[in-house]
């Protein structure tokens, strides 16, 4: 896949100690008992996405500041070096590209970044003295030559800026999917779904994407066997017009609300249309995407990951043997908690030869022959 990350090496990050060269392909699916570091895998996807909007400050901040962020603390983690492997199929940029990081701590419960990129011919370039912020988001228009360091900039800036790593589990009576949103917001669907209603309007109306508008409504009918159909009437809100995600009954006309809607329901209609969507992202990331569903709708999804992950590179953490059952042997990363440290290790087809006859993935998972349970130091 054209910008997609094919191995990382991670070190003092959170729970994760040391990491080298997890390979990463086209579907991935990280199984862990609680507390072995999934959720802390999916943060540095939101950490490098933050990175590309000059934004890394804020997150730190947001979510308990440096010292939170270094594996044990800074008595025992002096810095946090990330290296990204991309392969790149352009026809004006071929072969693989590099990108590493280090994130040193300063006073002031946040950190300094400093960053250097290579191709794989070339030795390491810096981006430059390290600074508060990353020198990322200042490659986004340097579409230089091969070879020329600031093409390799915007190369990685284009992979991460186009990552998503969503998160539908805010599903309450106040969550963003169910209020209002500006007819405007319908570009890209946010990580929360907040703007679900302007997004789907979009697929709706544009007859470029009315296919892949209804491959979500059969999704959802196959979910939500009495929906019809999406109803998405647009308001007039003074000088501002606002769509929220209105839906009709199979056998009725009365204008079904989003607070019509289950938790698990409404959570699935967001799955469907990040992953159907017609335009998506180099890399999707979903954590936990089962929570909520009915086992019929977990088999659902799995189709619809499987589905996506062809067209785009795709990175879920669950626990769900139900949602295993769905992959491969070979789709699969545990994460173990051990010595302290979180590991991740993909999983090979011939190790469990012998156990596929009978068992199924989920199975396996269950019984702890993929041994991933829960952990005690």
């Amino acid at each position: 896949m054209k910008g997609a990350i094919e191995k990382i090496s991670i070190n003092g990050f959170k729970s994760i100690r040391e990491l080298k060269e997890l390979e990463l392909r086209d579907l991935n699916i990280i199984v862990g008992a609680n507390g072995s570091g999934k959720s802390n895998f999916v943060q540095l996807f939101q950490l490098l996405m933050a990175m590309t909007r000059k934004g890394m400050q804020k997150f730190i901040l947001e979510n308990g500041g440096a010292d939170n962020f270094l594996h044990n603390g800074p008595k025992n983690t002096s810095a946090i070096t990330v290296e990204c492997e991309f392969e790149s199929h352009s026809e004006h940029r071929a072969g693989t590209n590099f990108y590493r990081f280090e994130l040193s701590p300063t006073v002031g419960e946040t950190f300094l970044v400093s960053e250097e990129r290579k191709d794989a011919t070339t030795n390491w370039c810096s981006y430059g003295s390290p600074s508060l912020e990353s020198g990322l988001y200042d490659e986004r228009n340097e579409k230089s030559a091969v070879n020329n360091f600031n093409g390799i900039g915007h190369f990685v800036y284009e992979s991460i800026a186009h990552w998503m790593v969503y998160h539908f589990h805010d599903s309450s009576s106040t969550a963003p999917m169910r209020r209002s949103e500006i007819v405007e917001d319908n570009n890209l669907l946010r990580s929360n779904g907040s703007n679900i209603a302007p997004f789907l309007l979009r697929l709706k109306n544009e007859e470029l994407f009315h296919s892949y508008y209804q491959e979500i409504v059969n999704a959802v009918q196959l979910v939500i066997p009495f929906f019809d159909d999406f109803r998405l009437d647009v308001l007039k809100m003074g000088e501002t017009e606002k769509v929220k995600l209105s839906w009709g009954q199979k056998g009725s006309d009365f204008p079904m609300q989003p607070y019509h809607l289950s938790d698990g329901s409404i959570r699935f209609i967001c799955l469907a249309t990040a992953l159907l969507q017609p335009f998506p992202p180099s890399t999707i990331v979903i954590d936990e995407p089962e929570l909520g569903l009915h086992p019929e709708a977990i088999r659902i999804l799995g189709e619809l990951v499987l589905d996506a992950a062809k067209r785009t590179q795709i990175i879920i953490a669950t626990q769900s043997p139900l949602l295993l059952d769905q992959f491969s042997i070979e789709d699969i990363i545990v994460a173990n908690r051990k010595g302290g440290q979180s590991t991740f290790e993909r999983l090979h087809h011939e190790d469990f030869n012998e156990w596929l006859n009978t068992y199924s993935v989920g199975e396996l998972w269950t019984k702890n022959v993929i041994q991933g349970g829960t952990s005690y130091e």
